[in-house]
């Protein structure tokens, strides 16, 4: 599975929106993302990559945008 446009498709769900042409932009700052579709995004990623974060040790600045997911994804996936 590719990680980029798997995280892509959660974000999608989540947001309603096509992130793949705003990587760098931050999810959280310009209104697309709460605290609670952070938590469903957790739990989705989780599921869908078989990784683990718990949401105790979620730093937003470290998943704000959809580069910084996949590049969180992917390290956690090596783990």
């Amino acid at each position: 599975m590719d990680t980029k446009q798997g995280v892509l498709d959660i974000l999608n769900d989540l947001t309603g929106e096509d992130l793949s042409d705003q990587m760098d932009e931050n999810i959280f700052d310009n209104g697309l993302m709460d605290s609670m579709a952070s938590v469903q995004m957790l739990l989705s990623l989780q599921e869908k990559f078989d990784i683990d974060v718990p949401v105790s040790e979620f730093n937003r600045a470290e998943w704000d945008t959809p580069n910084k997911i996949v590049a969180k994804v992917e390290s956690l996936e090596n783990e």
